[in-house]
């Protein structure tokens, strides 16, 4: 069996009502060996990764034998049986240039020795923006261009490898925008991505609207020729309600209707409600010639509708392109969807993180200042917390934490280790590493956390006068930063023992281990999370090394200052939630 190759997003296991077209690998294989033309797949270098059927027949080749070769030194010759120089190939050139390319009467060399002339076309495949290739259409042709008939014939190879070549672009385009839409959860983003695919390689305007309420609709993006907005401030934002009785095409889809073509004349139709009379003055002021409006996503689950428009007279949409705009509004609806509910549990979890942390004291002279600052974007909420109490004894403790997990999850596991760390470190006694042992202990029993990293300090001292003292454990997290007054900044990497959730039962358990550091007046304290020095692309060291560079020249700006601008300071691609608790030693 010949193996072709699938768009990415193809496979078993796709997600959704709109992933199933793409999503079924035999359909992919029937039409790649069914083809009656030659089909052929190279990489970037012009090794050939697929041919079907029908190109083995024409080029008198095995499948296996073909499978890696290049191309060109394969199977290129000129009229007279010699191999073509390769910088003379404009096959190899438009690989080059990743550009679509035609050729006519060029010849191939087949297996029996023999020469084919053939006509061939080539359109270029990316892979996230790269270059990955091309796909090349070819068949025999006919030299002779005197005789009718043989003139049919060719005109006919020619009309049917153009209809190959847009189906594969159509093929093309649908996988491109499942793979683009699947990187983000953002609707704005996910939406603007759409727009530059769309556009013009498939359409010369697209607008996208959304159902907000049951009737309220929203314009969101329209998007014209180079990326260009339309500039009519009524064609975005808030639009007239979408009412039943009318004959709108945009109205009809947005209460459940199924796509609609439009040539020239339905454009030009007199509108019939509010929200027709704005949108057929959008495409009477952006020339529409042809237009097409499909639902966004399913009628169980209908967000909004994609209209997309050409302005040319020669070229307007068929049916073709309706059925493949209807899928990608399937795929485009389910992506809004999961974007709406992930924006809902990402709001819960936020609210219930920043409820669950509770106001800082503010024991005689010691100054404490907090901060948390969720994720930038994606499913990066919840798990990260710091809190401060005073002990029974009088003793500030100061903790930091991390829950394994994002979202609801770990804001609610985060909430039961914060409740029973406050109970266990209230009234024992003992170092810091004793009470988190017991924390451990109880980890499994009685909260839903299957792993945490935490930090648990004791300020020990005189909370007005001092001398103080630092006493502390760490459970697999990022060491806390000491910034002193002679303008030193220290890492304190003691005490540090296994994260929570970790810990082997042996018979001879191993205590966990406490640190002390003397803290002299007039320093800071830093403990934080991994958000603030961990950014995809870099290492761990170059993080700390940067936390405390900045910390160092933060050191004599004031608590609440120096906290605001570590955060800011930070560089942008940071994928995690941040938590930082700062504490100041007064002076003499």
């Amino acid at each position: 069996m010949v193996q072709g190759v699938a768009p990415r997003g193809a496979g078993p296991g796709g997600e959704g009502e709109g992933r199933q077209w793409v999503a079924r690998p035999y359909l992919w294989r029937q039409v790649f060996e069914q083809l009656g033309t030659g089909l052929a797949v190279v990489d970037p270098a012009g090794r050939i990764v697929a041919v079907n059927p029908a190109a083995a027949r024409l080029l008198g080749r095995a499948v296996a034998a073909m499978s890696g070769q290049d191309l060109h030194d394969l199977l290129h010759r000129g009229p007279d049986g010699a191999r073509i120089p390769r910088e003379d190939c404009p096959l190899l050139r438009a690989l080059a240039e990743g550009s679509p390319a035609r050729g006519f009467d060029d010849f191939c060399l087949r297996g029996d020795g023999r020469l084919v002339p053939v006509s061939w076309s080539a359109s270029p495949l990316a892979d996230d923006g790269s270059p990955a290739g091309m796909v090349v259409v070819f068949s025999e042709s006919v030299i002779d261009r005197g005789a009718p008939r043989e003139r049919a014939e060719r005109a006919a190879r020619a009309a049917r490898t153009s209809a190959l070549e847009d189906l594969t672009e159509r093929l093309t385009l649908v996988a491109e925008i499942t793979d683009v839409l699947g990187q983000t959860l953002e609707v704005d983003e996910a939406l603007a991505r759409l727009c530059r695919l769309l556009v013009p390689r498939l359409a010369d305007w697209a607008a996208v609207d959304l159902r907000v309420g049951s009737r309220q609709v929203h314009r969101v993006a329209v998007t014209g020729p180079e990326g260009r907005e339309a500039g009519q401030e009524d064609w975005h934002g808030r639009l007239p309600p979408a009412e039943e009785a009318t004959r709108s095409a945009l109205v009809q889809v947005l209460n459940g209707g199924d796509p609609v073509l439009q040539d020239q004349v339905d454009t030009a139709a007199p509108p019939d409600s509010p929200l027709a009379a704005v949108h057929s003055g959008f495409l009477r002021a952006v020339g529409a010639t042809s237009a097409v409006t499909v639902p966004l996503g399913t009628t169980r689950q209908l967000t909004g509708a994609l209209t997309l428009v050409r302005t040319d007279p020669a070229h307007p949409f068929g049916t073709g392109d309706l059925e493949v705009v209807s899928d990608i509004g399937r795929r485009v609806g389910l992506v809004i969807d999961n974007a709406r509910r992930f924006g809902r549990q990402r709001a819960v979890a936020e609210a219930m993180q920043r409820n669950l942390l509770a106001p800082l004291p503010q024991p005689g002279r010691l100054q404490l200042a907090a901060r948390y600052q969720p994720a930038p974007a994606g499913s990066q909420v919840g798990g990260d917390w710091y809190d401060a109490f005073a002990l029974k004894d009088g003793t500030t403790a100061l903790v930091i934490g991390d829950v394994l997990g994002h979202d609801l999850t770990a804001a609610a596991g985060m909430a039961q280790l914060h409740g029973i760390l406050r109970s266990l470190a209230w009234d024992h006694t003992g170092p810091p590493g004793a009470v988190v042992d017991r924390l451990d202990d109880a980890l499994s029993a009685i909260t839903t956390v299957e792993m945490a990293t935490l930090v648990l300090a004791q300020v020990k001292g005189h909370p007005h006068t001092g001398p103080w003292i630092l006493e502390w454990t760490s459970a697999g997290h990022p060491p806390p930063l000491l910034l002193t007054p002679d303008g030193n900044a220290q890492y304190l990497e003691a005490g540090q023992g296994l994260l929570l959730g970790a810990r082997l039962e042996t018979a001879d358990d191993e205590f966990r281990p406490s640190a002390a550091q003397a803290l002299p007046p007039g320093s800071t304290l830093l403990l934080y999370t991994d958000g603030l020095i961990e950014v995809p692309g870099s290492d761990l060291d170059t993080g700390l090394d940067r936390l405390r560079r900045h910390a160092l020249t933060l050191a004599q700006e004031p608590l609440d200052t120096l906290c605001d601008e570590l955060s800011a300071r930070m560089p942008p691609g940071s994928t995690d939630d941040i938590a930082l608790l700062a504490l100041r030693l007064p002076t003499p």
